[in-house]
């Protein structure tokens, strides 16, 4: 049997951002997500959210940097 990634619960952010439920590598790390030309960060928080996949950690959005051109 294969071992599932971990994930987490992305809060904040751009509207629209695709995704709200997405593989984390490490745990508890800064996450830097592309998306519209530049980077999304989130940061790992302490709470806990459930979710119809389990109860994951929330990573809260804190900065958006942009890809030059």
């Amino acid at each position: 049997m294969a071992e599932t990634a971990a994930k987490a619960v992305l809060e904040g952010g751009p509207a629209g951002f695709p995704e709200r439920i997405v593989p984390i590598d490490p745990p508890g790390t800064e996450l830097k997500i592309p998306f519209r030309n530049g980077y999304e960060h989130f940061r790992a928080t302490d709470r806990q959210q459930r979710t119809a996949e389990g109860t994951l950690p929330v990573y809260e959005w804190w900065e958006r940097t942009e890809l030059p051109g």
